[in-house]
This record gives C-alpha cells, sequence and structure tokens, in this order.
C-alpha cells in the first residue's frame, strides 16, 4: 500500500522571488519589457503536478512543478517532453535553478516587447492557461479526401458514381457556373 503522497506547497512564492532576482540583474537589455512585471498567473494542481503561466519581462511561460514529489519526473535541463492536454499536445523543455528545484516550460511569448502593460500579459497569460483545458482549441488532424468508388478495373469503364466525381474534379468555367452548367 502506498502511503500518502507529499504533496508540495504552491510554488508561485518561490517562483516571483527567483524570478524578480533576474528581473533586477537583467534591467536595460534590449529585449526586457520595463512595462512588465513578474508574476505567477493562475498555478494550481494538474494531475500531480502544480500548472501555471510565469510572467517575466522577457518571456511568458507555461511552467510545471512537482505537486507529489514522489510523481514527479524530472527532465535534465533541456531535455524535451510533450504533455497531452484537451487542447493538444504541447513540448516542455527541462530547467533547474537554486531557488525554484526541477521545473519544465513550455514558451509561449519571448520576447514580451509587443505587451503595453503588464495588465495585458496578465490577460493574455490568463486565456492562455484557460485555453490548454478548451478541447476546441485542438488542432483538427488533416483527413485525406476519399473516393466515393473503388477504381475501376482494368480494361472496364468507369461506374456513374466515378464518372461523377471526374466531372466534380473537372475544372468550371465561369459561363458554366453562371449558366447552371456545373460538373458538366
Amino acid at each position: 500500500m502506498r502511503d500518502a503522497p507529499l504533496l508540495l506547497p504552491d510554488p508561485s512564492p518561490r517562483l516571483i522571488a527567483a524570478f524578480r532576482a533576474a528581473a533586477a540583474r537583467m534591467q536595460g537589455l534590449s529585449f526586457v519589457n520595463p512595462a512588465v512585471d513578474v508574476e505567477a498567473v493562475g498555478f494550481a494542481p494538474w494531475e500531480t503536478r502544480w500548472l501555471g503561466v510565469m510572467v517575466t519581462p522577457w518571456s511568458m511561460n507555461l511552467v510545471l512543478l512537482p505537486r507529489d514529489a514522489a510523481a514527479w519526473e524530472p527532465l535534465a535541463p533541456g531535455a524535451k517532453r510533450r504533455y497531452a492536454f484537451p487542447a493538444g499536445a504541447y513540448e516542455f523543455v527541462g530547467a533547474d535553478d537554486a531557488s525554484i528545484g526541477d521545473y519544465q516550460v513550455c514558451s509561449l511569448f519571448s520576447p514580451l516587447l509587443e505587451f503595453d502593460d503588464h495588465a495585458s500579459a496578465r490577460l493574455v497569460a490568463t486565456l492562455a492557461r484557460e485555453a490548454l483545458f478548451d478541447p476546441a482549441n485542438a488542432e483538427v488532424p488533416d483527413v485525406p479526401a476519399a473516393r466515393l468508388s473503388p477504381a475501376p478495373a482494368e480494361g472496364s469503364s468507369p461506374g456513374p458514381i466515378a464518372r461523377l466525381e471526374e466531372r466534380l474534379d473537372a475544372p468550371l468555367s465561369k459561363r458554366d457556373f453562371l449558366r447552371g452548367r456545373a460538373g458538366r
């Protein structure tokens, strides 16, 4: 029997402290947006992990951290892993920081120069996290067009459905279209 899981607390305070320290060192760099602050947006449990969006003056990332320490699967810095969400599969990259520990990120925006203010960045972060769980955002796979009838046997003439398909595939002139001669 497995012991009760060791559930780790919300990582937001740790993330904010670490990224604010980094932001202080990065002030004045060309890819840093001074109108955007550091904020951990929407961190909540997802499966055995913490999931949220980390907004910084230079990037916006989905972030995964351990919630159930025993169930966490570390990922070496720079290594990649795909996670399935209702909106599709997304690739996360391993990262490690002395004050944060092991975590994984999926880039949403980098840099954040197109954001006029922090409120706009926060709104986008909130909407991005919500969109991750909406199946309507999943990509629909391309489905090849199917033929309605099998190809005719060698030496035989095509059947009526195959002849119709051939006519439908033929180019239609403007004159035929205007006179109602589609498929002729």
